[in-house]
């Protein structure tokens, strides 16, 4: 069966940071949405925190009330997937960067959803083609990559493997528009799809030259902000990111492509050993009050 633009209701697998926000995004836009996690206590945060955080819209003036309202009456966190996945249209899987649990969701979720439901994955490192067979249905599962904060960032990097139908790659994008985003179209799996690749190009520079003692830190960063027009530098974007994450995706990418040059850089490494994770910890390139 083709999959199908004319859907109403939205799962999402996880439910983390990227998860939740992308839940909340969802039922912004009107989706009946709902979340699954394995974990209770992760889904009672998770309820907590959307609380939280349209809350703080409302009383800035960026959302109003009887939107944020609206939003949460779309949601629903169940731990059940068996009592959410079967009315599900469309599937975002935002779990765990593992490929071994991810192939085992989407297992499950071939055999649960509706046999028209698009399966898609957040990871921003795993390409879909990994997990297509397992679903049953390869030709309707791609990556729909969400960047953080969600709720903020407008891109969306929909990415199809070599088997996925151009039914799905125009579903997908079609939904990302509806949700406010605006969807880039990558053709072809590659390491890193565009948006890390070039994140990464720029911070192994910027990491070369704060090693070669070419500039300082702040200098670096300064130059990417008043020279390139970047928001922020290339250290305070890895801090807000979160150095453990840009070193996943450096042990990721160089684990598909070999490549020395994609080493992942012991400076780094270093930071996440010191359990210094940028500016979720409170201390990474720079130090933070939390």
């Amino acid at each position: 069966m083709q999959p199908t633009t004319t859907f109403t209701r939205i799962l999402v697998i996880g439910a983390g940071a990227m998860g939740s926000q992308i839940a909340l995004t969802a039922a912004l836009a009107g989706y009946t949405t709902a979340v699954h996690d394995v974990s209770a206590h992760r889904l009672d945060d998770a309820a907590a925190q959307l609380y939280e955080r349209t809350n703080k819209l409302v009383k800035s003036g960026k959302l109003a009330a009887e939107q944020a309202e609206r939003a949460h009456q779309q949601l629903e966190f169940s731990a059940d997937l068996e009592a959410v996945a079967p009315y599900a249209d469309f599937v975002i899987e935002a779990a765990t960067e593992q490929l071994e649990i991810k192939k085992a969701i989407f297992a499950r979720l071939g055999q649960l959803t509706p046999p028209h439901a698009i399966l898609a994955t957040n990871s921003s490192t795993i390409g879909s083609s990994a997990v297509a067979q397992a679903s049953g249905r390869p030709d309707q599962v791609c990556n729909m990559h969400f960047f953080n904060p969600v709720l903020v960032m407008e891109c969306v990097e929909v990415v199809r493997h070599a088997g996925t139908s151009q039914a799905t790659v125009d579903t997908t994008l079609e939904l990302a528009q509806r949700l406010g985003k605006t969807p880039v179209l990558i053709n072809r799996e590659v390491p890193g799809f565009v948006a890390n690749r070039l994140m990464g190009a720029l911070q192994k520079e910027a990491l070369a030259l704060l090693a070669g003692g070419v500039a300082s830190m702040t200098d670096i960063d300064a130059t990417a902000k008043m020279a390139l027009r970047h928001p922020m530098g290339p250290f305070e974007l890895m801090d807000l990111v979160g150095l453990d994450v840009v070193e996943h995706i450096a042990q990721a990418t160089y684990a598909a492509t070999g490549d020395p040059a994609d080493c992942p850089d012991e400076s780094v490494a270093a930071l996440v050993r010191a359990g210094k994770l940028g500016r979720k910890s409170g201390a990474g390139w720079y130090s933070y009050t939390l």
